[in-house]
């Protein structure tokens, strides 16, 4: 028996990535998987690779800065699979720049996918989470475990140059993160986030690369340069960066019984930066 089997799990921002890798553990340890994403494709590759390795999975398209995404998101994993068990605010993007050129465009852009949306989303959760949880509560003296994961950053935690929007919105997911903790402590549901700190995804990969997201129109260049890639590896004592499939561990950890008693944390995942 798996870790989570027969948990009903969202990973927002799960076509790729830590996300996608996330995903992919998490079926493998029984859970019910929704794969959403902002573009439909890597959703779905994502979830036929649960579902041809025996896992459950369902792709769904979301734009989580869109408030009936979201709905549409929390109806739809409701009435497939019955409930929520593990909502795990994982999407988002980076659109660097200095302060004193920021716009504020890229400012409210990045406040919205990173404290905005998952706000909004543990809201539009309220009914198959902290209400479900009451009302077990009242009936049996007990709720089951229920769990929230946001995905936070060392940005956040420590600041980094050209990031002031994205360290603003990740260490205003932990403030988030800890009041939810002492909110819904006692309905049993437990609120964690993971801080990032130099995992390969699109978001580090060299800016050589062309890589971009679309938002209204707008190409946004993802990467970073090359010569600053290595420096931050320079920071990292383990020597390299770390990986999606090293990321999803931790995220394992959080969403499983094995974190019952674990609530209000920040866990800095970084190679012991």
């Amino acid at each position: 028996m798996g870790l989570l089997e027969n948990k009903v799990a969202i990973i927002t921002g799960s076509g790729r990535g830590i996300g996608a890798a996330a995903a992919r553990l998490y079926a493998q340890h029984g859970a019910k998987v929704v794969v959403t994403d902002i573009d439909l494709a890597p959703a779905a590759e994502t979830a036929n690779a649960i579902k041809t390795a025996g896992g459950q999975a369902l792709a769904l398209k979301a734009d989580v800065t869109n408030p009936a995404d979201i709905e549409e998101l929390v109806g739809q994993t409701a009435h497939t699979f019955g409930g929520i068990d593990i909502l795990v605010n994982n999407a988002g993007y980076t659109w660097d720049g200095m302060l004193h050129k920021m716009t504020d465009e890229q400012w409210e852009a990045i406040i919205a996918v990173h404290l905005t949306a998952p706000f909004r989303l543990i809201r539009a959760a309220v009914p198959y989470m902290r209400e479900m949880a009451k009302k077990e509560k009242e009936e049996t003296g007990q709720a089951k475990a229920r769990k929230i994961i946001n995905i936070s950053s060392t940005s956040g935690t420590r600041g980094n140059v050209g990031q002031a929007n994205y360290s603003a919105g990740k260490m205003g997911i932990v403030g988030l993160t800890k009041t939810l903790a002492k909110e819904w402590g006692p309905f049993n549901i437990q609120v964690n986030a993971v801080a990032f700190g130099y995992i390969e995804t699109r978001l580090t990969q060299p800016d050589e690369a062309g890589d971009f997201t679309e938002r209204e129109g707008k190409k946004i260049k993802l990467g970073i340069p090359d010569h600053l890639r290595q420096m931050a590896i320079m920071t990292i004592p383990m020597g390299r960066p770390g990986t999606p499939e090293e990321a999803a561990g931790p995220l394992l950890f959080f969403a499983s019984e094995l974190s019952n008693f674990v609530s209000g944390q920040v866990l800095e995942v970084a190679g012991g930066m």
